[in-house]
């Protein structure tokens, strides 16, 4: 399919699962062939190690960093303060600093292995801005959050689009926690010149920038384009390129967002337990089938409803199939608005694909949506589900996201006709 005909729609189409699709393809992938999941530049780069007692650093040190480390049979696993579709991190982040004290001006690549910046660039009168916000200059910081798909594409194949996206919401989520503890501002932006950015990042083919986030003082000021192209350093330590996942960035990276005031979240989380969560979040494994508070339950709820702090969105609808919350009759409830009552539990079990969590957690919450633009859909439904990891994590309820499900009759059971983006559970 030409890239001009893959619209966000059509490829969620395509690459939606089914009992059968699964079947007939289970993926099994061969653990020793994992692409390399880090990018580092040349040791000849400089480089700025950042350390948890500077402010400035742990701010941006937050956003990224290894949280956990875990040896399986195939060896060890990196986890880190985002979560990612089979700890497989595609996403890359890249900050430029303008005018803090301390750090040169310039882009640089949050090196998540050894918590350093790599200088990659130089500022002068250039930068990030007269990609992202032209005629203004962010005296402070900008993120980008880019995708080297392969590490993903290597196991899920052309749906591994959908875990790019989902995974660089959750990282953009990563990256609003972060400000929120250092008592800073951040605003994302969904819809800019990608296509400029990732030429002149030198990324080639095999990363691609999917959004960012702006922390800093606003100033208007023109700033040029950046003057060289930064040399090309590739993501993995072999590639192998997906046409169909190439031409679907192409062609939803031009589709405008819907767009919103700009209102920021209120809330009221202690800042030391909620410092703590961030650093011991994990994804759930087994749940032990216990219930949990209606009052626990509708906070959550509370905190997802928070304004999204962009000017670029896409409505998320969220609909809970509730097991076991204490007070609350187990049904399908759409927000806190019950559509139908029934013990749903081995449903929503199959329909994820035969997972335990689905089935044993307390609440299994679907993400759905009609949108514009696909991209930024995905990763709101991601920075969303960010959001609930933490706050339930904050409460001490657990919880996962589930990326895979059969689309078509998970819709059937939620009674809608929009799109299913992603699914999360919570529980005890």
């Amino acid at each position: 399919m030409p890239s001009s005909q893959i619209s966000g729609k059509a490829y969620h189409e395509a690459t939606k699962h089914s009992y059968l699709s699964v079947q007939l393809n289970p993926n099994y992938v061969d653990a020793s062939t994992q692409p390399s999941s880090f990018k580092v530049y040349p040791k000849f780069y400089r480089r700025v190690k950042l350390n948890l007692n500077n402010p400035v650093h742990s701010f941006i040190l937050l956003t990224s960093t290894i949280t956990l480390e875990k040896v399986y049979k195939d060896g060890p696993y990196k986890l880190r303060v985002n979560p990612s579709a089979g700890a497989l991190y595609p996403t890359e982040v890249y900050v430029q600093v303008r005018k803090i004290e301390g750090i040169v001006d310039g882009i640089y690549h949050l090196e998540v292995e050894n918590n350093c910046l790599t200088l990659i660039y130089e500022l002068i009168d250039d930068g990030l801005e007269s990609y992202i916000i032209p005629g203004k200059s962010i005296n402070g910081f900008i993120f980008l959050i880019s995708c080297v798909y392969y590490r993903s594409s290597w196991k899920y194949q052309n749906r591994s689009m959908r875990y790019c996206l989902l995974d660089s919401g959750h990282h953009l989520g990563a990256i609003a926690a972060s400000p929120f503890l250092h008592n800073r501002d951040i605003q994302l932006i969904f819809d800019f010149d990608k296509f400029a950015l990732n030429s002149d990042l030198g990324f080639e083919n095999k990363e691609f920038i999917t959004t960012c986030a702006v922390s800093g003082e606003v100033e208007d000021r023109k700033i040029r384009r950046l003057r060289l192209k930064i040399p090309f350093v590739c993501g993995t330590d072999y590639f192998e390129s997906n046409q169909f996942i190439e031409d679907t960035y192409q062609a939803t990276s031009l589709q405008k967002s819907r767009q919103q005031k700009l209102e920021y979240p209120q809330f009221d989380f202690d800042k030391d337990k909620f410092s703590q969560t961030v650093w011991d979040r994990r994804s759930i494994r087994r749940f032990r089938k216990e219930s949990i508070s209606q009052e626990d339950y509708l906070y959550i709820m509370q905190q997802l409803q928070q304004p999204i702090p962009t000017e670029n969105y896409e409505e998320i609808e969220i609909y809970s199939v509730v097991h076991r919350v204490n007070g609350m009759t187990p049904g399908l409830y759409k927000g806190t608005h019950l559509v139908k009552t029934g013990n749903f539990s081995e449903k929503t079990g199959y329909l994820c694909i035969n997972q335990a969590i689905a089935k044993d957690g307390a609440v299994t919450l679907f993400f759905v949506s009609d949108y514009l633009n696909y991209q930024t859909a995905m990763q709101i439904a991601g920075f969303l589900g960010q959001r609930l990891y933490l706050t339930s994590n904050y409460l001490g309820i657990q919880c996962s996201g589930i990326g895979a499900y059969y689309d078509d009759e998970t819709q059937e059971l939620l009674e809608t006709n929009k799109d299913v983006l992603y699914g999360m559970v919570i529980g005890i």
